[in-house]
């Protein structure tokens, strides 16, 4: 089965998912920033810590 075929069998039962971030020293939801901010947002890059940093 394809992936799109999927979603479609399953879309009755996908919900949304919130993604907040930290900004200024709380945390707000993505989806409340204006365009500018949601750009810079995307263009971010993901901290990802090593395993074996000791």
């Amino acid at each position: 089965m394809s992936k799109n075929a999927l979603l479609k069998k399953l879309n009755d039962r996908r919900q949304k998912c919130m993604v907040y971030t930290r900004v200024m020293g709380y945390h707000r939801p993505v989806e409340s920033f204006n365009i500018g901010k949601t750009g810079e947002h995307r263009q971010r890059k993901q901290f990802i810590e090593s395993k074996n940093c000791l």
